[in-house]
């Protein structure tokens, strides 16, 4: 093959599938909405099953079902007929992946199933299939041809299934109202997660904030500053309102302009007046870019009394290693 034969190749088969998930597509219909409502109620599991590339379908497909918030796990097919079938109770729903829906390792488990009672969801490109009988509810994933010149090879057929398992994993999730914040949670290590970390849980609180009174002078502003190790401390009001900042960078600067004077300046006179602030349920990614912006190192985290919940550094986002 020539260069022009290997990229008309690589198109020939982009073209066939991505056709084969489009006419998917447009034949979504009821069977798919009880496919998600029966999913969204269970209190157990989804269990996905599955042989051969269908097998690794189903693998993915229960990855991204855990997710998106519907706890899922993938039971290869030929295993489960010697003893991992003790894994899959009543009250669990199953999917099971495959294409011809006469699997010999997946039609053999279909009485066990029956007999259980468990629900069964096919995904599968022949309704007339012995898996499309025993289901309760059949998706249909027939395509036209696979992208394989000798049509062998599951190409399409098997990117057809791994798009509605990605369809049925995001309905499922708008519909149980599966947060950013729960998407986060489940992500801890991820680059997703990061993206998704919230203000709240990084900054500091409570005895940790470093406070002072407009009246206060400046020795109490370097103890106080020295004390929480922020680099930074807020000033408050009478009503502990934020009223300002005094940064390490203004220390310096009043200093400079007010020599062996400084240290009977008050706080009032030396802070910067309405610093930059941040909401707590703000995202991380919002701190980190007011930072960058204004070339600062600390935002507070204020109400909208006014009060002040919180502090986040930059080092506080640098630990998240989220850039």
């Amino acid at each position: 093959m020539i260069k022009d034969d290997i990229i008309q190749t690589g198109k020939n088969v982009l073209n066939i599938e991505s056709k084969a998930v489009k006419a998917l597509a447009s034949r979504l219909d009821e069977n798919f909405v009880q496919a998600v409502e029966l999913l969204s109620k269970t209190k157990s599991r989804v269990i996905v099953t599955g042989m051969g590339k269908s097998g690794l379908v189903g693998r993915k497909i229960a990855a991204t079902l855990s997710s998106c918030g519907t706890p899922a796990m993938f039971i290869h097919a030929a295993e489960a007929g010697h003893g991992d079938l003790g894994m899959i109770v009543k009250e669990d729903i199953l999917i099971a992946v495959s294409y011809s829906g006469e699997t010999r390792e997946i039609v053999d488990l279909l009485d066990f199933f029956k007999r259980i009672g468990i629900k069964l969801i096919s995904i599968t490109g022949n309704k007339a299939s012995k898996l499309a009988r025993y289901s309760d509810i059949v998706l249909e994933a027939k395509v036209e041809k696979e992208a394989a010149p000798n049509g062998l090879v599951p190409t399409a057929s098997s990117t057809a299934a791994l798009a509605l398992g990605d369809a049925i994993s995001i309905a499922l999730m708008k519909k149980k109202g599966f947060s950013e914040e729960d998407f986060a949670t489940v992500h801890p290590k991820g680059e997703a997660g990061k993206k998704l970390l919230k203000i709240k849980n990084l900054m500091h609180k409570g005895r940790k904030i470093a406070s002072i009174s407009q009246e206060s002078l400046m020795k109490d502003v370097l103890e106080e500053m020295t004390k929480k190790k922020l680099g930074m401390t807020c000033v408050v009001d009478s009503d502990q309102k934020l009223v300002g900042i005094i940064t390490d960078g203004d220390l310096r600067r009043i200093i400079q302009k007010h020599r062996k004077y400084f240290l009977q300046k008050t706080a009032r006179d030396c802070m910067t007046p309405n610093p930059i602030t941040i909401n707590k349920d703000d995202l991380a990614t919002k701190g980190l870019n007011l930072m960058e912006e204004n070339k600062i190192t600390s935002l507070i985290i204020k109400s909208k009394k006014g009060e002040i919940e919180g502090i986040i550094h930059l080092h506080d986002l640098w630990r998240t290693e989220m850039f």
